[in-house]
């Protein structure tokens, strides 16, 4: 493959910029759709209250998975009746004070059978942008189930 070849063509870039304290402050689009507090979970030891970056990351992941799912879908003949995307985004500590993510995408799938469903959720993960930038630097779990 030439460098050419592996080059994406940008159709569309969005925008945010985080101000205030990183997780503790604020994030908004140039557009102005979205314009959020955000806040440390709890369970970080923050205050909570307010989203966060992986909830953010956990909605856009889900979004753009369950979008390939039905373009997998579509590619591959199959019609399905019913469908959802729940994107579980962990984060933890890697060791030397760095933290990682690991990501469960559990598929909901209703008509075609769990064989499909399976072949279904592999092709969206090779279609899926999030899917594609997180390989290999992530570990991301693919659960399908059937309704």
């Amino acid at each position: 493959m030439t460098t050419d070849e592996k080059t994406t063509r940008i159709l569309y870039t969005a925008s945010a910029t985080s101000t205030g304290d990183g997780r503790n402050g604020h994030v908004r689009s140039t557009d102005g759709f979205l314009d959020q507090e955000v806040r440390t979970p709890k369970e970080l030891g923050g205050p909570g209250g307010a989203t966060n970056p992986e909830q953010l990351f956990a909605a856009g992941y889900s979004a753009c998975f369950h979008s390939a799912l039905k373009g997998a879908a579509k590619q591959l003949g199959l019609a399905i009746a019913d469908s959802a995307v729940t994107a579980e985004v962990g984060i933890g500590p890697t060791g030397g004070g760095a933290y990682g993510l690991a990501v469960t995408l559990v598929v909901e799938l209703d008509g075609v059978t769990q064989e499909e469903g399976e072949r279904l959720t592999q092709r969206a993960h090779e279609l899926c942008p999030y899917s594609n930038a997180t390989r290999g630097n992530i570990e991301v779990v693919l659960q399908t189930e059937m309704a």
